[in-house]
C-alpha cells in the first residue's frame, strides 16, 4: 500500500531528501576506495549513499525504494556495494528526482505485497433524502488526482484515470492488488485515456454504494433463496429466487407478465450469451434493486460523482435546443438509454443501444403495456432537476464495466 501521509507531505519529504542529496554530492570529497576507480570505471559508478535516518525517509517517500541494506553499508565499515548495487540505487534515485518513484512492476514480490484496501460502507445522512439544489449552468470540471491511488506516487502518462472519480492508477498497482486480470488489464489501458472510459475497482462495484444494513438485509435474502455466493446463476435459479422474493413481500407469485420480465432481465445480464450470468453481475443488479426500492431520488442524485453530474448536464444542454430549461419526456427516455451507448462498441444511436439489452417481445403483454405508457409519457414536460432525478439510478447502473445490463432500460 501506500504511505501513511497525506500526499503533500509526501512530495514535501521528496523534496527535502532530493536536496540532501545533492548537496551531499556536492560536499562528498573524491573517495579513493571506491570499485569503481580501482577498476577504472571512473567515479559516477559510485553513488553516495544516504545515512540510515535519510534512508529511512527515502524509502517512506517512494514505496521503500531499494534494498534496505545499502543504508548500513554506507554507515558502517564493510564492503564496496557492488555494481549492480550501484545500478539499481542510481535508478531509484533517479526515478525520485524525476518525481516517478518506483515502477509498480519493480517492487520486491516478496518484501513489498501491495494490500488490498478495505472498503468502509457509506452512512446515510440525516438530510438525505432532501433535495440537493445542482445548478445546470455551473460546470464542476473535477480535476483528476496527481498521484496513484495505491503507491502515491506520480508518473505522468503511466497512469489510468478513473470515468467516474478522480482517482488515477498504475496498471502495475492494479495487477499486484489483483483486481484486474490480463485481459481486463489490456482492455483498461485501450479505455482509460478515451471517451468510453473505464472504471475503477471502487466505482465498479455498485454493491459499496449500500449502507450496512442493506447489505445485511440483501445477504439474508441470498441466505434464505440458498443463493451461493461467487457462484453463477443459470434462468431456473433467477426466476426461482424472484418466486420467493415475491411471496416474501407479496405473498404471491409472479405473474406470467412478471415472468418474462425476469428472463428479459437476465438476457440482459447474459451478456455474452452463455446461459448464465457472473455473481458479480447478479450482485450488482439485485445492489441497484435495493437501492430502487429504499432510497429516494433525491438520495440517489446525492451518490452522483462531480464527473458524472458534469457529463448529465451536458447531455440535458444538448437535448434542450430551445435553451427553456425544459426536455419532453421521450427525450427524457432517450437520455437514460444513452448512459449505456458505451456497452455497444458499434453503437453511434441510442437504438443500438437499446437492442443489445434484448428486449421482450413486441408481441407480448408487457412490451404492449410499456408502449401505451410511454406514449403517453412523450410529451410530459421535463424540468433539469426532475430530469437529473429520473436518470439518477441509471447513471449509476452504468458504472460497471462489465457488458452485462444491470438494470432494465425503460422502453
Amino acid at each position: 500500500m501506500g504511505v501513511l501521509m497525506s500526499k503533500k507531505q509526501q512530495v514535501q519529504k521528496c523534496t527535502s531528501v532530493v536536496s540532501a542529496f545533492q548537496q551531499g554530492m556536492k560536499e562528498r570529497p573524491p573517495t579513493t576506495t571506491n570499485q569503481g576507480e580501482r577498476s577504472g570505471e571512473g567515479p559516477a559508478e559510485s553513488l553516495p549513499l544516504p545515512n540510515p535516518k535519510e534512508e529511512g525517509e527515502h524509502g517512506e517517500a517512494d514505496g521503500k525504494v531499494g534494498p534496505s541494506g545499502t543504508s548500513q553499508q554506507a554507515a558502517a565499515p564493510g564492503p564496496a556495494p557492488t555494481r549492480d548495487e550501484c545500478k539499481v540505487n542510481q535508478e531509484a534515485w533517479n526515478r525520485l528526482r524525476d518525481g516517478k518513484g518506483v515502477e509498480p512492476e519493480d517492487l520486491d514480490k516478496t518484501g513489498h505485497q501491495l494490500i488490498p484496501p478495505a472498503f468502509v460502507r457509506p452512512k446515510r445522512d440525516a438530510n438525505d433524502d432532501q433535495p440537493v439544489e445542482i445548478a445546470l449552468g455551473q460546470r464542476e470540471q473535477p480535476v483528476n488526482d496527481e498521484m496513484c491511488e495505491v503507491c502515491e506516487v506520480w508518473t505522468a502518462n503511466d497512469l489510468f484515470p478513473c470515468r467516474t472519480c478522480t482517482r488515477v492508477f498504475h496498471d502495475g498497482c492494479l495487477r499486484e492488488l489483483g483486481y484486474l486480470r490480463t485481459e481486463l488489464l489490456q482492455e483498461m489501458r485501450e479505455t482509460a485515456h478515451t471517451s468510453t472510459g473505464w472504471s475503477c475497482y471502487y466505482c465498479d462495484n455498485v454493491n459499496l454504494l449500500l449502507t450496512e444494513e442493506e447489505m445485511y438485509s440483501l445477504m439474508e435474502t441470498f441466505k434464505q433463496c440458498k443463493i451461493i455466493p461467487e457462484s453463477c446463476l443459470v434462468s431456473d435459479e433467477l426466476l426461482q429466487y424472484r418466486h420467493f422474493v415475491s411471496k416474501q413481500l407479496f405473498e404471491k407469485d409472479l405473474s406470467d407478465e412478471q415472468e418474462e420480465e425476469v428472463l428479459a432481465q437476465f438476457a440482459a445480464l447474459d451478456s455474452e450469451k452463455r446461459g448464465q450470468i457472473e455473481w458479480s453481475d447478479f450482485l450488482y443488479h439485485e445492489s441497484l434493486g435495493v437501492l430502487r426500492k429504499f432510497r429516494t431520488e433525491n438520495s440517489l442524485v446525492r451518490l452522483l460523482s462531480a464527473k458524472e453530474r458534469d457529463h448529465v448536464r451536458s447531455v440535458f444542454v444538448g437535448l434542450d435546443l430551445d435553451k427553456d430549461g425544459v426536455v419532453t419526456g421521450a427525450e427524457t427516455r432517450w437520455a437514460q438509454q444513452s448512459w449505456f451507448q458505451k456497452f455497444s462498441k458499434e453503437s453511434q444511436s441510442c437504438n443500438v443501444s437499446i437492442s443489445h439489452v434484448g428486449p421482450i417481445s413486441e408481441s407480448s403483454p408487457a412490451s404492449s403495456s410499456s408502449e401505451r405508457s410511454s406514449q403517453k409519457d412523450d410529451n410530459r414536460p421535463v424540468s433539469w432537476e426532475d430530469f437529473l432525478r429520473e436518470s439518477a439510478i441509471y447513471i449509476l447502473a452504468a458504472r460497471p464495466n462489465s457488458l452485462a445490463m444491470h438494470i432494465r432500460l425503460p422502453l
